[in-house]
């Protein structure tokens, strides 16, 4: 399955017009300096001592929160977690998937140099605080019932 790769604005005109929830798949300290308003937070991987690890309950706190039809945008820092998080979903049937290529802080190329803004340079809706049940602690918590 092809995922439709979208700017933040076009993630904007989703979530406002066609009822798309944004997950933000970054790190929780990354999640907690700054996201698009309304985000949902669901690690694609965490910091660990030696870099980022995956989240082994990555699909499973997905698959408690959201129906497979949920319309989803899927969002990252700069692409790269996004996409991946995205294929893993999609694999795992989730239909209604769109990824936010440049994240929240843009698409660098191999030498960082920012080649697309993200979600803040584009100056979108943010938030600075989690809202009441989107931070990752209350979606993982919805694994024990």
């Amino acid at each position: 399955m092809s995922i439709e790769r979208i700017t933040p604005e076009e993630a904007l005109v989703l979530m406002e017009d066609e009822g798309f929830f944004y997950v933000d798949v970054r790190s929780v300290p990354e999640f907690e300096a700054g996201h698009p308003e309304g985000a949902y937070n669901v690690p694609w991987q965490h910091r660990g001592a030696t870099g980022l690890e995956a989240n082994p309950e990555f699909l499973a706190v997905m698959e408690a929160c959201f129906a497979k039809d949920t319309k989803l945008v899927i969002g990252c820092q700069s692409g790269a977690r996004s996409l991946a998080a995205a294929e893993a979903l999609a694999a795992a049937g989730f239909a209604e998937l769109r990824e936010q290529l440049a994240g929240w802080g843009g698409a660098r190329d191999a030498f960082g140099k920012a080649v697309e803004p993200g979600w803040m340079a584009c100056g979108l809706p943010m938030g600075l605080e989690p809202e009441p049940g989107r931070d990752y602690e209350s979606l993982r918590a919805k694994l024990s019932g």
